[in-house]
């Protein structure tokens, strides 16, 4: 299976026997480049793996999100149509919260509470992600199956700060130098930084988790999303 991530960390995660696995860096225009010259006969399916921010309020962070459907603009790619309970109830989800709705592919990170409320009330998508449409685009142009599973990292009800967001390295990881300038030079932002620091934790511990759904993904054969 080709595993799409955004940061090393979800790589690492997702990383095994079986899983070729592309991390983004967060930046869209490099997994586009690295996914074309990445061979489609060498994998079985895509699937998009990773963390995402929260669009729908309900939901929290460590709540999982399987997608039904996959949106950019007006482009739509169905997803997940073999992901039965079955499967689910197998990949060791049973303890955490799943629900099953639209991911919203995105060119940049969308952090304000007012701009997520925008999405999802244009989209009705359950979270937001920036790889997730990239992976679907590329499976449905080589005619691989495809499906994403995300996790809430930051919810709707809060806002990502500006220095969180920025402070995502090339390679995936995040520069903690820049984080401690940014809270030398601005301490209040202290508090927002450890609620920040604190879903993404809860986040990775709930992806952690999803890891069987890769092996249930890779053993049981996905249905072609009809595209």
């Amino acid at each position: 299976m080709l595993i799409v991530t955004g940061l090393v960390q979800e790589a690492r995660i997702a990383a095994g026997p079986g899983m070729t696995v592309i991390c983004s860096s967060s930046n869209p225009t490099q997994l586009r480049s690295l996914l074309a010259g990445f061979d489609p006969t060498t994998v079985r399916g895509v699937i998009s793996f990773g963390v995402a921010g929260g669009l729908d309020p309900e939901l929290e962070s460590g709540d999982v999100v399987v997608a039904t459907e996959v949106i950019a603009g007006r482009t739509r790619w169905l997803a997940g149509l073999a992901l039965s309970e079955e499967l689910i109830d197998g990949a060791g989800l049973a303890g955490q919260r799943i629900v099953r709705g639209s991911l919203v592919g995105v060119e940049r990170v969308v952090p304000a509470q007012t701009a997520k409320a925008a999405l999802r009330s244009e989209t009705g998508a359950a979270a937001v992600d920036m790889e997730s449409h990239i992976a679907a685009a590329y499976a449905a142009s080589a005619s691989l199956p495809f499906a994403a599973l995300r996790v809430i990292s930051d919810p709707a009800t809060r806002a990502l700060p500006a220095l969180a967001v920025n402070a995502v390295k090339p390679n995936g990881n995040i520069d903690l130098a820049m984080v401690l300038r940014g809270v030398a030079r601005n301490p209040l932002l202290v508090r927002a930084l450890v609620s920040t620091g604190r879903d993404f934790n809860r986040a990775l511990r709930s992806l952690r988790g999803c890891r069987g759904f890769l092996l249930g993904g890779s053993s049981s054969g996905l249905i072609p999303a009809d595209l």
